[in-house]
């Protein structure tokens, strides 16, 4: 397992799921970890789990409200070197039937906050000539997927950021890349399940069979994969893949 004593790492969105599982698998390898959230409670709530995480509330689409983040955590923990931006959700409508609003919030959290999540860290890291960034994408990054537009669009776009960033700071001793989960067991899939069985009137067995059925490997991913998968990236032994979206689906992307 990578060490990661010395280093200080913040994860967005932090307060469940990938998040949560991401924040407690790099404390137990030794870095600080800042998690930030909207909610106060889920995020105290995790950092009494686990010695080494620290929860500072704030809204990843404030690019204000990031900087201040930075500010109070590495005031009180030093600089960050290394950037989990995990934040992110998804509503799920046929693409004539998606607002404005819910174009603008999806585009908001998923990929406006992905970069104000990172943005602030940038100089810093160029400066002491190390850095591992890791966003955290998804399939629907690397390929389509039905009643999700905005989604969609938002994870392609998190990918294509992702790569601008890793052109523009390779010389720099820092890494960028990006994990691409396929569904896996968090709230978010909950709420999928749920809209499913709201909208087709399937049961929920049925509804997991339904999302199941599209991993060859005929399951869910856990977020403990995903976050190993974040751990190696932020390891010194991967210091040479960077750019790269690196798919942890069972198969379901090639």
């Amino acid at each position: 397992m990578a060490t990661l004593t010395g280093q200080h790492a913040l994860v967005t969105g932090g307060g469940s799921g990938i998040g949560a599982a991401i924040a407690m698998t790099l404390a137990q390898a030794g870095a600080m970890v800042t998690i930030c959230g909207r909610r106060r409670e889920p995020l105290a709530a995790i950092a009494a789990q686990q010695a080494g995480i620290f929860a500072e509330p704030a809204d990843v689409t404030d690019r204000d409200a990031m900087i201040h983040l930075y500010k109070q955590a590495e005031t009180a923990r030093g600089p960050f070197s290394i950037v989990v931006a995990n934040a992110g959700g998804a509503k799920s409508a046929p693409a004539e039937d998606v607002t404005a609003q819910m174009w603008n919030d999806t585009l908001n959290v998923n990929l406006t906050g992905a970069f104000f999540s990172v943005q602030p860290a940038l100089a810093g890291l160029r400066a002491r000539g190390f850095g591992r960034i890791v966003f955290i994408a998804s399939t629907a990054g690397l390929r389509g997927a039905a009643y999700v537009a905005p989604y969609v669009a938002a994870k392609h776009g998190v990918i294509g950021l992702m790569r601008a960033l890793a052109a523009e700071t390779v010389k720099h001793g820092i890494t960028v890349n990006a994990v691409c989960p396929g569904y896996t067991e968090t709230p978010m899939l909950e709420g999928a399940i749920a809209h499913i069985v709201a909208t087709t009137k399937r049961d929920a067995a049925a509804a997991r069979a339904a999302l199941t059925s599209k991993n060859p490997q005929g399951r869910f991913i856990t977020p403990a994969e995903v976050a190993a998968a974040v751990l190696w990236l932020c390891g010194e032994a991967t210091a040479g893949i960077t750019g790269q979206a690196i798919a942890i689906s069972g198969g379901e992307t090639w």
